[in-house]
């Protein structure tokens, strides 16, 4: 029997499609039960300030950086968005004299139009981003060498290639409204999928490549990077897939508040807690990674009560 229809957009799957009880057990969630989701594999930890918040994500460079050498280079993934914690890698890489000359860096994301990924003058660039806000403010002697950045290209062969050829200790991430990382949404509701949205299994084996963004995903970019212009938005990008993901030693998703809801923060959390893993929910699919850390600022997950504004 087919499951019902979205509430947000009735062509895709989302998290709007789940059994009612599960949206139910994940609105009455506190603080404190967040913290009690954690379990083998599975670890909840929250920062009581903005600031060590983003300096513990910071350091997530640095100490992946550190590992690296001449024989073994190591990288993170990263994500734009959020982007704080980018000028903070720079000040702490310069100012321990950490060389990055054995350390890699891949991007998470790039927005695709017009047949290719987003060139560096588009505003909305992640490369560029990525390079203003951390990579060139990093001093000259230290700096990464510029083949050591890895940015996801249409033709992404050279891109997955180099998860084989390099070790990724820590893919971090953010979390959207639409529940995914990186811009793995959710898919249309068609074809094969109409009537289910795909299994794990077969979601687990998509790669880095150019997808269609869930309507939910373009509004808000729209909000958190362009001022609400929607037109702005690109309709596709191109995404680290879930088979790079499982390559990473650790996955490392960071939720300030800023990016989705009380509600969101808290129904991936039960999920991966409880191994609920469903495709029209991507971010819950991380419940078969064997490491993965949610990072939670206490002062931006709200509640799910009911608030008139």
């Amino acid at each position: 029997m087919s499951r019902r229809k979205s509430t947000i957009a009735e062509g895709w799957w989302d998290f709007t499609t789940l059994e009612p009880d599960v949206l139910a057990d994940a609105a009455c969630l506190s603080a404190v039960d967040l913290e009690g989701l954690s379990r083998p594999g599975f670890r909840v930890v929250f920062y009581d300030t903005l600031e060590e918040f983003y300096l513990a994500e910071a350091l997530e460079y640095v100490n992946a950086w550190r590992q690296a050498t001449a024989s073994e280079p190591v990288g993170i993934c990263g994500p734009v968005g959020p982007t704080e914690q980018l000028p903070l890698v720079a000040r702490l890489v310069n100012d321990l004299g950490l060389s990055l000359k054995h350390a890699h860096f891949w991007g998470m994301d790039e927005w695709f139009l017009d047949g290719r990924e987003a060139p560096p003058d588009h505003p909305l660039s992640f490369a560029r981003a990525d390079r203003e806000l951390c990579f060139d403010r990093i001093s000259p002697e230290l700096v990464m060498p510029n083949e050591h950045l890895h940015f996801p290209e249409a033709e992404a062969g050279a891109y997955e290639e180099s998860f084989d050829q390099i070790r990724c200790a820590i893919m971090q991430g953010g979390q959207g409204e639409v529940k995914h990382w990186a811009f793995n949404d959710p898919v249309r509701r068609e074809g094969d999928y109409t009537d289910h949205p795909p299994s794990p299994g077969d979601y687990r084996k998509l790669k880095t490549r150019v997808v269609d963004l869930h309507p939910l995903t373009l509004i808000q970019n729209a909000r958190t990077s362009g001022g609400g212009n929607l037109p702005l938005v690109p309709r596709q990008a191109v995404t680290v897939g879930p088979v790079e993901t499982w390559k990473a030693e650790k996955v490392s998703i960071w939720q300030a508040g800023g990016h989705d809801t009380p509600f969101g923060m808290r129904l991936t959390a039960l999920m991966i807690s409880k191994r609920l893993a469903d495709s029209s929910v991507p971010m819950s699919l991380l419940a078969a990674h064997p490491n993965v850390q949610f990072n939670y600022f206490r002062g931006g997950i709200g509640t799910c009560e009911a608030e008139m504004h």
